[in-house]
């Protein structure tokens, strides 16, 4: 039996803006998976430690502050350095697409950005778990 897909949700930073994640953490609750919210504040090691301990999928980051491409990259790093380098990151805010692709070519799964249909995230967050879980 599979179990449900394992989601470690956070806002890393100063960034104080949670609405947008906290209508997602729900959304995804509602679609079956098991979701991990952090909450505000969160540092990079917190972030990784989080999913380390609770065994996730994926990482999504919520980033409204500007700091996506320190932010995005730092995590990416300690998920190899865990041992979770397999999982998925992904995430949103105010990223320019030019910055999307980026973080892309470095590794960062697809990135939302504001006004993002909440299905379009549930599809592809439950498609990519789907096609990689071992």
């Amino acid at each position: 039996m599979d179990r449900k897909i394992r989601i470690v949700m956070a806002k890393p930073g100063l960034d104080g803006h949670d609405r947008g994640i906290k209508i997602l953490a729900r959304a995804f609750r509602d679609a079956g998976m098991e979701v991990i919210y952090l909450g505000l504040r969160q540092t990079p090691e917190m972030i990784v430690s989080a999913a380390v301990q609770e065994d996730a999928d994926v990482i999504a980051i919520s980033s409204l502050n500007n700091a996506h491409m320190t932010i995005f990259p730092r995590v990416l790093d300690l998920m190899k350095k865990n041992g979770i380098g397999d999982r998925l990151l992904t995430g949103g805010g105010i990223i320019p697409e030019k910055e999307m692709k980026k973080l892309n070519e470095l590794g960062v799964g697809k990135l939302f950005g504001p006004g993002t249909v909440i299905q379009d995230t549930v599809d592809y967050i439950t498609g990519w778990v789907n096609e990689h879980r071992k």
